[in-house]
């Protein structure tokens, strides 16, 4: 379960945990999230229930959300798919992280960031830490907060973009979703630059 051996071996504070959710799918922004802790600590239970958002159930994810911005600082970051087309998903999923630091209400001093590289241009030091969503408390918290964020940000354009199911597969290559894809033709919110999408925007042209 994650902890706080990473915030602690950071040796200032306030430490901000990051990560993102989108970089595979088909459609949608990637969304990223920073979580400072509070000072005091969290709860025992709510530092108990915390963990990899891939670890929860969607119904956990959106009560710990709830319960994260009530006593955490939560900064929200998004790159869109005209930047991810532009930059290409990982320099979109760094431009999203850098958003998201920019969204806390203070200044991080440090960041730990889940995956095997910082972002360039972050305003403080950092650390990169593999699989830091099942290690670090503040990393896991900020998984939390982009997977309910990004996946309320698909429910809501699945109204606007009816037909590919995205209430169901967020954006993500589903059979379901690539048949979609086949039957109705790419939308605004495709990422062009992913090869399905590119490759079925040459059969249609």
């Amino acid at each position: 379960m994650p902890d706080l051996a990473f915030e602690e071996a950071a040796g200032t504070s306030p430490v901000a945990g990051v990560d993102e959710v989108g970089r595979g799918p088909l459609a949608g922004p990637v969304v990223a999230a920073a979580v400072v802790l509070p000072a005091n600590g969290l709860s025992p239970r709510l530092a108990a229930a915390i963990d990899d958002s891939k670890a929860l159930k969607p119904a956990v994810r959106e009560t710990l959300f709830l319960e994260i911005q009530q006593c955490c600082a939560v900064g929200i970051g998004q790159a869109a798919v005209a930047e991810i087309d532009e930059l290409n998903i990982l320099n979109a999923t760094f431009l999203a992280m850098r958003r998201a630091m920019a969204a806390l209400p203070q200044a991080p001093a440090f960041a730990l960031v889940d995956g095997n590289r910082l972002p360039p241009d972050l305003t403080c030091p950092g650390r990169a830490v593999v699989g830091g969503d099942r290690l670090s408390l503040s990393i896991a918290a900020a998984s939390i907060a982009a997977k309910v964020t990004r996946d309320r940000l698909m429910a809501a354009l699945a109204d606007r973009y009816p037909g590919y199911g995205w209430q169901r597969n967020f954006g993500y290559g589903t059979a379901e979703h690539r048949a979609a894809i086949r039957r109705l033709g790419p939308c605004l919110e495709h990422r062009r630059s992913f090869s399905p999408v590119s490759q079925q925007l040459a059969l249609t042209l």
